[in-house]
């Protein structure tokens, strides 16, 4: 894997969000009684004795310390992961909830949301040992906030590996022709493939859904071609299936004038009237054909009504 694709997918890590946050109650609570502290001392001056006031205010300041670091807010989609010394004591959230300050700790806030990672697979060889750059988008969502926190180091950063090296594998596995027309068998393998990986963490897979499939240059100019050849052969038995029906239909309609010369010569004469009545048409038969069927009399009679139509227009 190059330089530039390792910087894109670390640039796309987000870190894990820790408790160094403190919620705008704990820090109002802590300054409202740091100023009853502050008031009490300054009224209580010379009017009480000073282990009173230093009591009063040591008492009220300890309080909003106290509430500053152990007050914590989770939000609606998120959980906390308290630790005790070390080690696991609870899930908290959401919501308010209190831990020790000091003896406890949140190293990890788990958002239950559905996530989206996009991943992708360059420079991948087929099993026909073609190279595709193929992008891809991984929906998924913590189920298990404890086996996400404890089970593994960062758990979106291996999602996102997982995810990948699922998609390497499968394309290695499938031939070209394969990935192109089965993007949804792709989708479902990939997403069963992920799932059984991140399971153990905690995590479930939605789904995946191929964005683009990108093949060599020279590769999809073949591919055109070998598809704009293939509609040209298709046209081309379409006409010869159309150029036979026709043949078919003029040899049953020839039937009809087998023994009946009459009915070939009427049809004749309707040939050469329906050529002769288009202005500027030129037709040329031969002379036996003229003095058979009496074609120069249907000329004259062509011409006369030609002549007329050309009177009405003017």
């Amino acid at each position: 894997m190059d330089t530039k694709f390792m910087k894109s997918i670390s640039e796309k890590k987000k870190p894990q969000k820790t408790d160094q946050h403190i919620p705008p109650i704990a820090g109002t609570s802590f300054g409202v009684l740091l100023s009853i502290a502050v008031l009490g001392a300054v009224f209580g001056d010379g009017k009480y004795n000073d282990a009173i006031v230093g009591a009063w205010a040591l008492f009220w300041t300890f309080l909003g310390t106290y509430i500053l670091f152990a007050l914590k807010v989770a939000s609606q989609w998120e959980k906390a992961i308290v630790l005790r010394l070390g080690k696991f004591q609870k899930l908290a959230g959401p919501g308010a909830f209190w831990i020790i300050p000091i003896i406890d700790n949140i190293p990890t806030w788990i958002d239950h949301r559905v996530m989206v990672t996009p991943f992708a697979a360059q420079k991948t060889l087929t099993k026909d040992t073609v190279p595709v750059d193929v992008d891809a988008v991984l929906f998924w969502v913590v189920w298990d906030a404890e086996k996400a926190a404890l089970e593994v180091e960062n758990y979106r950063a291996a999602v996102d590996w997982a995810a990948q090296t699922a998609l390497r594998d499968i394309i290695g596995r499938m031939m070209l022709a394969d990935i192109l027309v089965g993007r949804s068998s792709l989708d479902k393998e990939l997403q069963q493939v992920i799932d059984e990986r991140t399971t153990p963490w905690g995590v479930t897979v939605q789904s995946v859904e191929i964005r683009d499939i990108v093949i060599p240059q020279d590769l999809e100019d073949a591919m055109s071609r070998q598809a704009q050849a293939e509609r040209e052969r298709q046209a081309r038995v379409i006409l010869g299936e159309s150029e036979k029906q026709i043949a078919e239909s003029f040899a049953e309609a020839s039937k009809s004038y087998v023994n009946n010369p009459t009915a070939l010569h009427l049809r004749a004469m309707n040939m050469l009237f329906e050529g002769l009545k288009e202005k500027g048409a030129l037709v040329i038969v031969p002379s036996s054909a003229v003095d058979t069927m009496n074609l120069g009399g249907l000329s004259g009679i062509v011409s006369l009504a030609q002549n007329n139509l050309t009177r009405e227009d003017k």
